[in-house]
């Protein structure tokens, strides 16, 4: 039965009659001819011993890193204490492979789907701040009034439509997806504020209407939009091949003011920023496709001096000087 005992790590093995009855221990000892003596028992170890033990367990729970920002091992690892830590050497994300053996042409196509993409999860958040209205508008269409279905539901349209564009506009000005690699969280949070700010300037416009009615004066509001709060958001990182950020241009401005003019006064503020937003984010774009052109024409140039131009770097050069000749 000792190999049976094994399987659940028995300590019988070293003495297979323990578990018999004295009495008939005692019987199969005297009428045995092969007799059975229990191996000792292992000595405890000493203090010294025990002392060393313990100084080379806290030795090497002293070496493992305390702080997981100074380890070896890559977060990617199951094992953090350090195990297998040889094997992530050399290690390297696939994403950091892949952009290095890109073609120019891919990293282009990189920088604008990027800006398109960002383009489009805005939208995509500003419908989900409006989903109470557009729950509306479909219920309108579904179950409502004669005479709503009968105008299209054209209060609910309106309703989805202008929260459908101001929280565009907040999310905008608040910088939401503008900070390349910034955790998800946070951009979660500009959109909840953004929803927030949006029906703040609903309840403005609410009490405004009432003073009016009522024959009182209008209430004067603090700016909706803080300053330093959306500069904050919409902090973004250095743009290559430029010493600070791009102003718009006073063509650009005049052509602000007048889009600015044809909107209410309490919708104003949130476009100008998201306007002076969407230019920040352009000129980042810009700037990276400076960057990558700027590369491109140096290891062009680098190519030539080698003697080792490509036929298209030929090509390149042919067509410069056919068109400034012509």
């Amino acid at each position: 039965m000792g190999w049976f005992g094994s399987w659940f790590g028995s300590d019988k093995e070293s003495d297979p009659l323990g578990h018999l009855d004295p009495k008939l221990r005692e019987f199969l000892e005297r009428e045995s001819p092969v007799k059975f003596t229990p191996p000792p028992l292992p000595p405890p170890p000493a203090p010294q011993q025990q002392t060393q033990q313990q100084q080379q367990q806290s030795q090497s729970q002293s070496q493992q890193p305390s702080d997981p920002s100074t380890s070896i091992v890559p977060p990617q690892s199951l094992f953090p204490d350090g195990r297998y830590a040889h094997l992530w050497k050399t290690y390297r994300p696939l994403a950091a492979i892949e952009a290095e053996t890109k073609s120019d042409n891919e990293k282009l196509s990189d920088i604008i789907d990027a800006y398109k993409e960002r383009k489009a999860q805005i939208g995509r958040a500003a419908l989900e701040n409006c989903a109470e209205e557009q729950f509306e508008w479909s219920d309108c269409m579904r179950s409502g009034s004669m005479r709503a279905r009968m105008t299209l539901c054209r209060d609910e349209v309106r309703r989805f439509e202008r929260c459908y564009g101001g929280q565009a506009r907040l999310l905008k000005a608040l910088g939401y997806l503008s900070v390349h690699g910034r955790r998800p969280d946070l951009d979660e949070e500009v959109q909840m504020r953004a929803d927030e700010l949006y029906h703040q300037m609903l309840a403005r416009e609410a009490e405004m209407k009432r003073a009016k009615e009522e024959g009182r004066p209008v209430p004067a509001f603090k700016p909706l939009l803080d300053a330093e709060a959306v500069a904050k958001t919409t902090t973004t990182a250095p743009m290559a091949g430029r010493s600070r950020a791009p102003e718009p241009s006073p063509a650009l401005l005049a052509v602000w003011k007048e889009r600015l003019e044809k909107l209410p006064p309490e919708e104003r503020e949130a476009e100008e920023h998201a306007l002076r937003a969407e230019f920040k984010a352009g000129a980042e774009v810009g700037g990276q496709l400076e960057g990558l052109w700027k590369k491109q024409d140096d290891e062009r140039k680098a190519r030539e001096s080698e003697g080792k131009e490509t036929a298209f770097d030929k090509f390149r050069r042919l067509a410069k000087l056919w068109g400034g000749s012509s």
